[in-house]
């Protein structure tokens, strides 16, 4: 079945920051011969600015609001493999909505999100002490990745190949 067929994404990619979402989501889409989409990138391209700006700007409860929106809206249209920000999950209604689709979380632990992260200002959550803020995140978040999730694919260690392959064999895809 294709995904204009079910009507649904194909994949919905869940998971923290620096998991590999946007460059496994690429890989997939053109595994599948679908077309890639991000929340992340709706709210930029709608927003006209950064999602770092976002936050400081207009605050957290803003950018939920916009990643509400944009989760809601991407579900509804995108028929390909979409990727959403690392927070999206908080939301009870988004988690609602993702309850009948092929979600993935794609996990990964400390070591390698510092790695992959960075400490960079342009993750505004993990601004003042990265692997602390990270740790906390994960532990108010992992749950709810888990919760939406059809299938858990580790990054660990792995390149963004075998990472896309996992996922493919986790929900029994095949690609093109």
């Amino acid at each position: 079945m294709t995904a204009s067929e079910s009507g649904r994404p194909l994949v919905v990619l869940v998971g923290p920051m620096g998991s590999g979402k946007s460059t496994v989501g690429a890989l997939l889409a053109e595994r599948l011969g679908a077309v890639y989409r991000d929340t992340d990138a709706d709210i930029v391209a709608t927003e006209g600015r950064e999602i770092a700006d976002i936050f400081v700007e207009d605050g957290e409860d803003h950018f939920r609001a916009l990643e509400r929106a944009a989760v809601r809206t991407a579900v509804a249209e995108h028929r390909g493999v979409l990727a959403l920000g690392g927070g999206a999950v908080l939301d009870a209604d988004t988690r609602a909505l993702l309850a009948p689709l092929p979600v993935v979380y794609l996990s990964m632990d400390v070591e390698a999100a510092v790695r992959r992260v960075g400490l960079g200002a342009a993750r505004p959550l993990l601004a003042v002490n990265p692997r602390r803020q990270w740790r906390e995140l994960m532990d108010a978040r992992r749950h709810l990745y888990e919760e939406v999730a059809s299938a858990v694919v580790a990054t660990d260690d792995r390149t963004p190949e075998e990472v896309a392959q996992a996922v493919l064999d986790a929900l029994e895809l095949k690609d093109v």
